[in-house]
């Protein structure tokens, strides 16, 4: 029988890679998406498959799915500044309810579990870098403390599935990651900078973008993920590229690979913006075999095609209705 592998957040940009990834593996690949953030868009060469199928739905409701199931991954949020801003109940909501009904479905169908989690359960992080072993500095009420205390609730109901029910959980701290799918304008940094410089407007660097970040290819995220999934490990596990730049850095970096004549902007620092972020991954090392392959500049190239292909169907800068339909 074909192994089945339940994918929430399906049409996102992370999910629908995975899809792709599983079905290539030989899976059957169930992509769950209510389109808050996801796109169509990300799954339309799967539609239609034998080995895919498209449920919408918002897994803050109970989903009863009647197939077999091997592994949920739970990738369903809001994963954007943006986003918060937009949707910030929502993403309470997916963080604590849309998370309890995975597992819901992982206890029923007998499945494992893989969380996807985050490095902003580190908060404004006062050590550096970033081990699973530290508990992290954030501030609960706090512009991105909705999407902060989802993730850390969710850590903290699947690990007590783990123990009271025997669900076989996997928990992925994602460190910040870019590649084709993302939305051309999302508000994180990558894909703002792309967007802007290939339309020569300004990019908006906040503070003196002193800010340190760690970017990692959706393609070596995805292998870490899969590593992870097979593992025996339930503990949380960081994955990300521990090569760390500043904002400024990245600016002038997208700058000069665009080409772009476009100028830098200089705006007030965000509340709790975080100023450091570099993950430790010696536990991903170690335990699963896994570090990053790609360069910054190799996947900067792709993600900046992609862009440059879907540019032209894009007519300005979305409204939060523009992205309630999307």
């Amino acid at each position: 029988m074909t192994r089945s592998v339940l994918v929430t957040g399906g049409a996102g940009f992370i999910g629908s890679h995975l899809c792709e990834k599983f079905i290539a593996l030989g899976y059957k690949a169930v992509a769950v998406d209510n389109l808050i953030t996801g796109n169509l868009k990300n799954i339309e060469a799967l539609l239609g498959r034998p080995d895919f199928e498209w449920v919408r739905h918002d897994m803050s409701k109970p989903l009863e799915y009647p197939g077999s199931v091997d592994l949920v991954m739970h990738f369903a949020s809001p994963a954007s500044p943006v986003d918060y801003a937009n949707f910030p109940i929502q993403t309470l909501k997916v963080g604590a309810l849309g998370t309890h009904n995975a597992l819901g479905i992982a206890k029923a169908k007998k499945a494992a579990f893989l969380l996807a989690s985050t490095s902003e359960v580190y908060g404004d992080p006062l050590v550096h870098p970033q081990s699973e072993a530290y508990w992290g500095n954030v501030n609960p009420v706090g512009p991105r403390g909705v999407y902060d205390e989802a993730k850390r609730f969710a850590e903290a109901i699947a690990m007590a599935y783990h123990n009271v029910h025997g669900v076989d959980v996997k928990i992925v701290r994602i460190f910040n990651t870019f590649g084709p799918r993302m939305r051309l304008h999302d508000g994180r940094a990558i894909p703002e900078f792309i967007f802007r410089a290939l339309r020569g407007e300004p990019l908006p660097v906040f503070g003196a973008g002193s800010q340190t970040r760690s970017f990692c290819f959706v393609d070596d995220l995805v292998e870490g993920i899969l590593k992870l999934a097979f593992s025996k490990l339930n503990e949380p596990v960081n994955i990300g590229n521990p090569l760390e730049m500043t904002i400024l850095e990245l600016a002038q970096k997208i700058l000069a690979m665009t080409g772009s004549s476009s100028r830098i902007e200089y705006r007030p620092l965000p509340t709790d913006d975080p100023k450091l972020r570099r993950p430790d991954i010696t536990k991903a090392r170690t335990r699963l075999g896994w570090e990053p392959g790609t360069t910054l500049d190799q996947g900067l190239e792709k993600t900046i095609r992609y862009f440059k292909e879907n540019i032209s169907a894009y007519a300005g800068k979305p409204t939060s209705e523009d992205v309630k339909k999307q």
